[in-house]
């Protein structure tokens, strides 16, 4: 079967890969020079099946009060004039009650434990290296009731099978000493030893060289326009794709099966064909600095939960990103979150980088309301979905392109995950443990 993924980040990237390997005849469409070259170029490299609380939970909405209107806060939302962000707004606010959220926890863990164990046996496969680390991520608290409100959902994601264990302060510094500086902060933690990091940008691009290899064919420099439909209710289908292509030069390309995973854009393209789907972008920054000092620079992957930052090791490179900036689909550097996030850095490991060189990046997170992807059918019998991802592209992407090669193939993936378009059978029930801030 001939099939055209829309999309060469890690989603898409992994979806062909995995598509390939299923049999099928796979193009690649991506408007980029090479592939992971927007969301997936320079994030926060986390594999972090260890940090599947949605945003949307029952603390969220106090703390959304507090940070508006302020530059450098964590979440920075915009108010504008578009239904989108207004409707997604209010939607984010039905997924912070204690069920919604112990749900959404359950899925989310579910699909970041299938893609991780799905990337270590891509990577056994293909050798591709990617600064990655296998030393776990550290998450590590500077106020109590922060602390304190993360026990259960800690416990819940435990129940689950991740084991991420909470622990006290002087065992945060002990598993990563670089936090020394600031111990009199820290009130305690949780570690994932089986978590993850390493470079996405490096993988993804490893792996589409080793997909084109095999076989698939990677058109860049091509921008999608529109696709093409026929027919109605259950016979409708997409007879093809418009694209402007490198030399300018509109076309209509056609296979059998069409794969979205455009991230943040795939909205804006299903819409015209009556698909709603509740993705908002949402601007990710990221700082990258030389390591100067090795010992005093972290080599476990950390997550700083107060001010919401993410650091990695990769290499001799030392990568923090995070916050998010509702704002449309600007990727304009706002110069007081730049600045926020390298003094914060400093404030952790003061004299382990070159701090007055930083390489700034901003991308567009594909944001759910619930952080829960969409990755399954649509009521086009040829068009699969598999977007929406957020935070956790990296994270979710290898098994989200292989449960999606399965979806597309005739299969039905072994997970125990809400695919869309599709029936679902928990396998168990969770208990709500949480409850609001």
């Amino acid at each position: 079967m001939k099939v055209i993924v829309l999309g060469s980040g890690i989603i898409g990237t992994s979806s062909a890969w995995f598509l390939n390997k299923s049999g099928h005849e796979v193009t690649v469409i991506e408007r980029q020079p090479g592939a992971a070259q927007e969301t997936s170029f320079a994030n926060g490299c986390q594999i972090s099946v260890s940090h599947a609380e949605p945003w949307a939970n029952p603390a969220a909405p106090m703390k959304v009060l507090k940070w508006l209107g302020k530059e450098d806060a964590p979440l920075l939302y915009r108010f504008r004039p578009e239904w989108l962000q207004w409707k997604w707004a209010l939607n984010f606010l039905r997924e912070c009650t204690p069920g919604r959220t112990a749900d959404n926890i359950r899925q989310i863990v579910a699909i970041c434990e299938y893609s991780r164990q799905t990337l270590q046996a891509v990577r056994a496969e293909t050798g591709i290296n990617y600064d990655q680390l296998t030393s776990g991520i550290l998450h590590f608290y500077t106020d109590q009731k922060e602390f304190d409100d993360s026990l259960p959902a800690a416990k819940l994601m435990r129940d689950l099978g991740c084991p991420r264990d909470s622990i006290g302060a002087d065992e945060v510094v002990r598993i990563e000493p670089a936090l020394a500086s600031i111990r009199d902060k820290i009130v305690g933690g949780d570690f994932t030893a089986t978590d993850e990091s390493g470079d996405v940008y490096k993988f993804t691009s490893g792996l589409a060289a080793k997909a084109a290899e095999a076989g698939v064919n990677f058109q860049y420099n091509t921008s999608v326009t529109r696709l093409l439909t026929e027919g109605s209710g259950a016979n409708a289908k997409i007879t093809g794709v418009e694209v402007i292509g490198p030399d300018g030069r509109h076309q209509v390309l056609h296979a059998d099966a069409y794969v979205m995973a455009m991230g943040s854009f795939s909205a804006e393209l299903v819409r015209p064909l009556g698909i709603d789907l509740m993705i908002y972008p949402g601007k990710g920054y990221s700082a990258t600095y030389k390591v100067t000092d090795p010992a005093a620079a972290p080599t476990v992957s950390l997550t700083d939960d107060g001010y919401k930052l993410v650091v990695s090791r990769l290499g001799d490179r030392l990568r923090v990103a995070g916050t998010c900036e509702l704002n449309g689909y600007t990727r304009e550097l706002n110069t007081a979150r730049c600045e926020a996030i390298t003094r914060r850095t400093k404030e952790l490991f003061p004299g382990a980088c070159d701090y007055e060189n930083p390489v700034y990046w901003t991308g567009l997170r594909p944001l759910t309301p619930s952080n829960v992807p969409y990755i399954g059918k649509t009521k086009f019998s040829n068009l699969f979905l598999n977007t929406g991802h957020g935070t956790l592209g990296w994270t979710m992407g290898c098994g989200s392109g292989r449960a999606l090669a399965d979806i597309v193939s005739g299969r039905q993936p072994d997970l125990d995950f809400k695919f869309t378009g599709m029936p679902y059978r928990p396998s168990k029930q969770i208990v709500t443990t949480l409850s609001p801030a």
